[in-house]
């Protein structure tokens, strides 16, 4: 690993899993091109959190976009993140906003665009979207 990624625990590691967002950590690394911005997508169809009121299971589309600014988020770390939320009660909004929190915490990008798509419930299709920064939205 080079000295600018010496920061890095999980990379190349075997580690276990979270059991909750709170326990987790969202790692970084230098972002090698901060002079040009371009976008990063980041999608999973195996998202799952757990309903607050009747504790059943929540799936989702996630789908996470940003413009790195200095940092650049590593994606095992977020893999781990993202499985922490599995037993995790919230509702669907709360969320969403939380794992763009976190992220733009973590890495500070210019951009964040954060959008779950979950499963349909009693006939209806949820999504929330919440960003970070949409004036600096890449065209």
């Amino acid at each position: 690993m080079s000295d600018d990624n010496q920061d890095l625990t999980m990379l190349g590691r075997h580690t276990a899993f979270y059991t909750t967002p709170d326990a987790a950590k969202l790692e970084a690394f230098p972002n090698r091109s901060p002079q040009r911005p371009y976008v990063v997508t980041l999608d999973t169809h195996e998202f799952s959190s757990l309903c607050p009121v009747t504790g059943q299971p929540d799936s989702c589309h996630l789908t996470i976009t940003y413009s790195p600014a200095e940092k650049v988020v590593e994606t095992k770390s977020l893999k781990y993140y993202l499985v922490s939320f599995r037993n995790y009660p919230a509702f669907n909004e709360q969320v969403v906003n939380r794992i763009l929190d976190d992220l733009v915490a973590a890495v500070q990008p210019r951009w964040m665009r954060v959008e779950g798509r979950f499963g349909s419930r009693g006939g209806i299709q949820l999504t929330t979207v919440a960003e970070h920064c949409p004036e600096n939205r890449p065209a």
